[in-house]
């Protein structure tokens, strides 16, 4: 959720769900897990509303999403967005391009990964990561990639799950819990430094909101935007 190292979105119960779990290679697995995001995009949405409405719904002209799952984010582009996906799961990619279709958007769906993105350098004006950067197997490649292909001034906007601060107890949770989460969440690792990642990855700018949801494991998130 093997095939490409990226996924996104939202398991059982509402929390994030990602990944790239050896699972993932066969066909049941990766239709299973694009209902599954299909079906709780919308609670975890509405814990996300304002956030996704500013971060998101402001972008104008072509605009990448990577690990774009069945579509969570579709509601809160303008229409007049030149919209590209890039889902690794193909059982998602219907799902995708149905949103998008009802939202009116030109949309290009694509299969790839995070780390090597099938766009052209400097040809988006924004790039959008929800739930994504916890499971990239690479996640400074991924960052470079989104540096590569963003527009001079484009802008990168996010919304990730993170690891608690260290020496907490909901990190050493996290730390003590990963290995187990890893597999049954795809992949997902739940005590990465994301935004540390994110502010050291060379943006000329980068605006970075803590925030706590109400998760167990998952529950340390941000969200942003950096500015190439």
């Amino acid at each position: 959720m093997d095939r490409h190292p990226h996924r996104h979105d939202h398991g059982p119960g509402g929390a994030p769900a990602i990944g790239c779990a050896p699972m993932a290679r066969f066909g049941w697995y990766r239709r299973f897990h694009a209902w599954v995001l299909d079906v709780y995009a919308d609670r975890y949405n509405a814990l996300v509303d304002d956030r996704k409405r500013r971060l998101i719904g402001g972008l104008r002209g072509a605009v990448l999403e990577i690990g774009a799952g069945s579509g969570a984010n579709l509601g809160y582009y303008d229409p007049s967005i030149r919209w590209t996906a890039v889902e690794p799961n193909p059982a998602a990619h219907a799902y995708l391009r149905d949103k998008a279709a009802a939202r009116g958007l030109a949309a290009t769906v694509m299969e790839g990964a995070a780390e090597a993105l099938p766009v052209a350098d400097t040809s988006q004006d924004a790039v959008v990561s929800t739930l994504v950067l916890c499971t990239v197997r690479d996640p400074a490649a991924a960052l470079a990639e989104v540096l590569r292909v963003l527009k001079p001034g484009g802008r990168f906007v996010f919304v990730e799950h993170v690891g608690a601060p260290r020496g907490t107890a909901r990190r050493r949770r996290q730390e003590l819990v990963k290995p187990a989460w890893r597999w049954m969440a795809d992949g997902c690792e739940p005590d990465r430094d994301t935004a540390d990642r994110i502010a050291g990855a060379g943006f000329r700018e980068v605006d970075i909101e803590r925030f706590l949801m109400p998760y167990p494991v998952v529950g340390p998130h941000i969200a942003g935007q950096a500015v190439k």
